[in-house]
């Protein structure tokens, strides 16, 4: 008994791993009839994945054309710094951040008719999503 008393005391306290990572805010202007977003590249390596992607997702999600300019996107017509930032979030929280362990290590798979899949390699899960 004392032994198995001993052994539980050396046993260090188990914490609950949180993630730090914070979804970056976008910098965007209104120049005329257009919104420019300054800061694509940071948000595409923090997101690990091509800011073609992030930018066929914004051209969904606000309806209107977007020109990559490589340093930064263009979007037709004029948007809020918030608009941009929820649509970010949202692209973040489906196409980045694992359901499971909540990290940001994933990528994206498609496998056969179209279907997109998110692979965790922190843990491991695979789910489909909307492509």
């Amino acid at each position: 008994m004392e032994l198995l008393e001993r052994a539980l005391n050396k046993i260090p306290e188990l914490s609950v791993e949180k993630s730090t990572f914070i979804v970056p805010e976008s910098e965007t202007f209104v120049q005329g009839n257009k919104t420019i977003l300054k800061n694509i590249l940071n948000l595409s390596d923090k997101a690990r994945r091509k800011s073609e992607d992030i930018s066929k997702y914004l051209t969904k999600e606000l309806g209107v054309p977007i020109n990559n300019d490589g340093q930064q996107l263009i979007i037709s017509g004029k948007f809020s710094n918030d608009e941009i930032n929820r649509c970010i979030k949202r692209y973040f929280d489906v196409y980045v951040i694992c359901r499971e362990c909540h990290k940001p290590d994933t990528q994206t798979d498609t496998e056969g008719r179209g279907m997109l899949y998110v692979v965790c390699k922190a843990c491991g899960a695979r789910y489909g999503v909307k492509s």
